[in-house]
């Protein structure tokens, strides 16, 4: 793989077999391409993240492709190509397939992005970028976020394209801008964000020069759509180190624009009312919560981890006795992770999920570290519902007291309760917790149609059930008429 600059060949020498290795297993399908565009009169090359994550021996079969065709031209290669075309990316250069290709002995699916050279800007009043199409790769690659990002590897001769240094900056895992940050940041705000990203997904540093221009730029992040916003938020939130991204945002103030509840969280302290860091704390429940996941990445469980205690900063109570208080903070809390999320434009059912999960984070301490009683494992099992393993995790993972027996005394506490769970849903069926008896019975026995009433006796029935389990049906339909007696 020829170098268009060779100064560090150390560097070079570090990742290049990697490198090869993973162009050569994506070549069939890449090669291929790239002498269709030949054919046609038009240039190929693998670019961006591709190209960063081969170095860095991590190419997956997401390839990202820059090419000097416009995208009508680009649709006429690939189509014939291609399994499978989609273009909803057309209007800012961008043409998607899907391509089975042979990489050894066996067939692998493709994810395939094609686009045009291009340079893309916002202006000071508007949401969206401004796309234009360029005609050299070198003024596509000065337009890239990091100067990891802007190189390519031009195929199929597999020439390697590096106009900005970002090999060297790979190996010395550091973000840099292509240009100036101001200049970078400028066109797009967005990209503020993605090097907290990008620093937590691959464990980099952001170079100093980067972080003063986040801090200075940060309330530009306000022209980014919330979509957008979100979208980079998650990817940092699913990253192997989102700490790490998410102590970046606040820092450079940019959290205060997209979820300000986060550094509110960095309550003061005194001589006299000492308390723990909500923020670290917060940061800290996040990484245990991240430890106990067992099937990849739970971005509900992260969003609770990181937001349980953000009702703190409202509730907090200084205490005569010197003692700082955060009263029902569990339940303001709530309230504002459903605030925020809805701004942030999440789905209606991860704000409930993420919403509840916060509103019962503290359920299990208020039950003590005595015996739990059947009704209080009933009601614990039914408030939580479908969430209940992600409960258990978040309840675990809000222990973060450097006291070891006072961990290990919770510890011990939550095992008995998960325990008595276990216990209990082998006589009962807790997950779906039901009244004896159902609306129609409800009706029947008490001889009155659809209305408040059967609401209410449901609601009473219920809480029977809580209280003392299974009944039988002839005790069942006599507590309902007992109570009917008192509420007819």
């Amino acid at each position: 793989m020829p170098n268009a600059n060779e100064d560090n060949p150390n560097a070079l020498n570090q990742v290049q077999r990697r490198a090869v290795s993973e162009l050569l297993r994506v070549s069939p399908v890449a090669d291929d391409l790239a002498r269709r565009f030949q054919e046609a009169g038009f240039s190929l090359a693998l670019v961006g993240g591709s190209v960063r994550d081969a170095l860095l021996g991590r190419l997956g079969n997401d390839l990202d492709f820059t090419t000097d065709a416009r995208p009508e031209d680009v649709l006429k290669i690939i189509r014939p190509w291609a399994d499978s075309v989609w273009d909803v990316g057309i209007a800012f250069g961008t043409v998607g397939s899907q391509k089975d290709g042979r990489v050894g002995d066996e067939v692998q699916r493709f994810q395939i992005e094609v686009t045009t050279y291009r340079s893309e800007a916002y202006d000071r009043t508007s949401r969206k970028p401004e796309v234009s199409y360029g005609d050299s790769i070198e003024e596509d690659l000065v337009r890239r976020d990091f100067t990891v990002n802007a190189m390519a590897v031009a195929l199929p001769e597999k020439v390697f394209i590096d106009p900005h240094g970002g090999l060297e900056d790979l190996a010395a895992r550091v973000l840099k801008t292509p240009g100036t940050p101001e200049e970078s940041f400028s066109d797009d705000p967005l990209r503020m964000m993605r090097a907290a990203r990008f620093a937590a997904q691959l464990d980099f540093e952001v170079a100093p020069e980067v972080v003063a221009a986040m801090r200075a730029m940060a309330q530009r992040i306000e022209i980014v759509s919330a979509e957008r916003v979100r979208d980079e938020l998650n990817k940092l939130l699913l990253s192997a180190h989102p700490c790490k991204g998410l102590g970046l945002l606040v820092d450079t103030g940019i959290a205060e624009y997209v979820m300000p509840e986060l550094p509110a969280l960095r309550l003061e302290s005194d001589e006299h009312h000492r308390h723990k860091d909500v923020y670290e704390h917060s940061l800290t429940v996040l990484e245990q919560a991240i430890d106990l996941e067992d099937d990849g990445p739970d971005l509900v469980l992260r969003l609770a981890a990181l937001l349980h205690d953000i009702g703190k900063p409202r509730t907090r109570r200084f205490e005569t006795d010197g003692r700082v208080s955060f009263h029902h903070h569990e339940v303001v809390g709530a309230k504002m992770v459903k605030k925020r999320m809805a701004a942030l434009k999440y789905s209606n059912e991860m704000v409930k999920d993420v919403a509840r999960l916060v509103e019962l984070h503290l359920r299990f301490h208020g039950y003590g570290t005595g015996e739990w009683t059947d009704s209080a494992v009933r009601r614990y099992v039914r408030d939580a519902g479908p969430l209940l393993t992600r409960l258990h995790k978040l309840t675990r993972s809000d222990c973060t007291t450097r006291n070891k027996r006072k961990a290990a005394a919770l510890s011990r506490a939550y095992d008995g309760l998960e325990e008595r769970i276990a216990q209990l849903q082998e006589q009962e069926e807790l997950d779906a917790i039901r009244p004896d008896l159902n609306g129609n019975q409800i009706q029947a026995i008490l001889g009155v149609g659809p209305g408040p009433v059967i609401g209410k006796a449901y609601a009473f029935l219920l809480d029977l059930r809580l209280e003392n389990g299974p009944m039988e049906h002839d005790a069942a339909v006599a507590a309902l008429k007992e109570w009917w007696g008192t509420h007819g």
